[in-house]
């Protein structure tokens, strides 16, 4: 029987028979073919080359929110958010309506916090927002119902913000919650030179380490910012270089605790400090955050000598919670209200003037009568100018939650019984008709001031004349309020310009190279600059590198794949509505 063929194919070219046109001849029919315009009935759907259609799923056009809540630490994780965002090419705007992507950065210390959060959550459901969270309330408590199918930014995840924010726009729930390791050992976070946006550009907030070495019962952070790690010194001190460099002329440092930093990594926080005062430039200051008792007790000595300093502000936060040692035992607080009164008593003794903040829970569980009138005798006695009352809130999965709660209405009177002590005296009515030398860094909240504060940390609101901004000027003190005092500039007084450089605008991202700073940020910020490259000619690249090897084996095949995946990238950009260029 016959073969199906008889005849052998020897090559594709075979198929083509003799009769079949010839490449020129196609050419020549071709000039007889018109073709047919689709009329278009409405100018609705006409797109600009640099506006992409509203449903683009391109990434980095889209216009993005950010909201923060919490913490100084909280509020730098969101400024470098904020800046990778922003040099990606995403638009971050103040509209939250307007806005395509909504990134909340939550915090988990008290309920009333997380209820701001979840109820954000609603609201941008309910507009048809895509939503991606980060903070320590999801970092804690990543399976909680109304996360549910939500991206999540783990709060060591930071620095992978856009490939979170890209795949959400898509339609995709991307969680990422690891920890940074290094050999094993767990890291302070992400690195410290990405980009960020600084919510106000003279004030640059450092975190120099993450976690803390306590166990309190109360604490939900603890579950989401984990043990101490601390970031190595030079990484900080090149930061805050870097930060003088770009125009800000003061620096918070923050953390979970200050005066823990370095116990991990066979340093402390003194060192750390004196290699930094270096680097602090004439007319600009730096600010302590917080620290609790028992760390900073080994370092009195030193840290009197560095808050002594002109570039330090004399201030430190130093949270007592309770002044009953039975409460603070069953805070787990490891120290004793006397150590408490030991780092006061010796800092207001070494540092003339110093600012002692302090924070006080009401009403937490097991807290008697006798127990809280303790707290009010100590702050009838110390009169801090600085106090943070609050309620207790139990948080959810925290020992404290399990026992046994003071009644609502208890806690409520307490805290309302300590907040009218403290409004009893005002710190600053001695103060009035002193001259007082002052750095002013921002607008007043009602705005008919500026803000600026003195060696101690004091708040002095100015006159609202825009060549003070950012300098450091003598005033004379003429007011005094219950929480700042109001300074009049003297005419003959000396100027400090802290800065090195001019400050960065408001909304720029910082830690750019020269190539970036000067591309727009929009999305098509590689058409800005000769070097740069468009994201065909990038993709070319990429893929050509890729299929290097056929250029020696299997040609045919990879040819054709390489041909496939550029036509790709020319479609996606020509429907995206972006003009590309080869």
């Amino acid at each position: 029987m016959p073969a199906a063929c008889d005849s052998v194919l020897e090559d594709i070219e075979d198929i083509v028979s003799a009769e079949d046109l010839k490449p020129h001849d196609r050419q020549f029919v071709r000039k007889n073919i018109f073709p047919k315009v689709r009329k278009r009935n409405s100018q609705k759907n006409i797109q600009t080359d640099d506006d992409p259609p509203s449903d683009s799923i391109i990434p980095g056009v889209q216009k993005i929110w950010i909201r923060t809540w919490g913490c100084s630490h909280n509020n730098s994780d969101g400024e470098y958010m904020a800046g990778q965002l922003a040099a990606y090419g995403y638009k971050i705007t103040d509209n939250s309506a307007e806005a395509d992507l909504w990134l909340l950065n939550s915090c988990t210390v008290k309920n009333p916090a997380e209820d701001h959060f979840r109820n954000s959550i609603k609201k941008a459901q309910e507009g048809k927002k895509k939503v991606v969270v980060a903070g320590c309330v999801p970092q804690a408590q990543p399976r909680q119902d109304y996360l549910k199918g939500l991206s999540i930014i783990g709060v060591q995840q930071i620095d992978r913000v856009v490939e979170v924010v890209e795949e959400t726009i898509k339609g995709h729930s991307v969680r990422l919650l690891g920890q940074k390791k290094d050999n094993g050992k767990r890291l302070g976070g992400a690195r410290l030179d990405l980009p960020k946006i600084r919510k106000n550009p003279l004030i640059e907030i450092i975190s120099i380490n993450t976690g803390c070495l306590n166990a309190c019962t109360y604490c939900k952070t603890k579950h989401a910012r984990g043990d101490l790690a601390s970031y190595p010194i030079e990484e900080l001190v090149d930061r805050a270089k870097q930060s003088f460099q770009e125009g800000v002329c003061e620096i918070w440092l923050t953390s979970e605790d200050t005066g823990a930093y370095g116990r991990d990594i066979g340093t402390d926080l003194p060192t750390l400090l004196w290699k930094l005062v270096e680097a602090i430039p004439e007319g600009a200051m730096l600010r302590l955050g917080m620290t609790n008792p028992p760390y900073i007790l080994e370092h009195l000595e030193e840290m009197a000598k560095i808050l002594n300093h002109p570039r330090v502000y004399a201030f430190l936060h130093i949270p007592v919670q309770s002044a009953s040692d039975i409460v603070l035992m069953d805070m787990k607080r490891e120290y004793c209200v006397a150590d408490f009164k030991q780092v006061v008593d010796f800092l207001k003794e070494k540092v003339p003037g110093i600012t002692i903040a302090t924070d006080i829970i009401c009403g937490f569980p097991g807290e008697t009568d006798e127990d809280f009138q303790e707290t009010m005798k100590l702050v009838e006695q110390y009169r801090f100018p600085s106090l943070f009352i609050n309620q207790f809130y139990p948080r959810p999965g925290t020992p404290a939650a399990k026992m046994h709660q003071v009644p609502a209405a208890v806690k409520k009177q307490r805290t309302k019984d300590l907040s009218q002590l403290f409004h009893s005296y005002n710190p600053y009515d001695h103060k009035v008709g002193e001259r007082q030398r002052v750095l002013v860094t921002e607008e007043s909240f009602d705005s008919n001031y500026y803000v600026a504060h003195n060696p101690f940390y004091e708040q002095v609101l100015v006159p609202k004349d825009p060549l003070l901004m950012g300098k450091m000027v003598e005033v004379n003190i003429y007011e005094a309020g219950k929480h700042f005092m109001k300074g009049q500039p003297v005419s003959d007084a000396k100027v400090y310009t802290a800065s090195i450089t001019r400050p960065l605008a408001k909304g720029e991202v910082s830690g750019l190279t020269e190539e970036f700073r000067h591309a727009p940020q929009n999305g098509t910020n590689w058409k800005a600059h000769p070097s740069a490259k468009s994201p065909v000619k990038a993709a070319l690249q990429s893929w050509m590198a890729l299929q290097l090897p056929w250029q020696q084996e299997g040609g045919g095949l990879k040819i054709l794949s390489v041909s496939l995946a550029l036509l790709a990238v020319l479609v996606v950009f020509y429907y995206g509505g972006m003009k590309t260029e080869l």
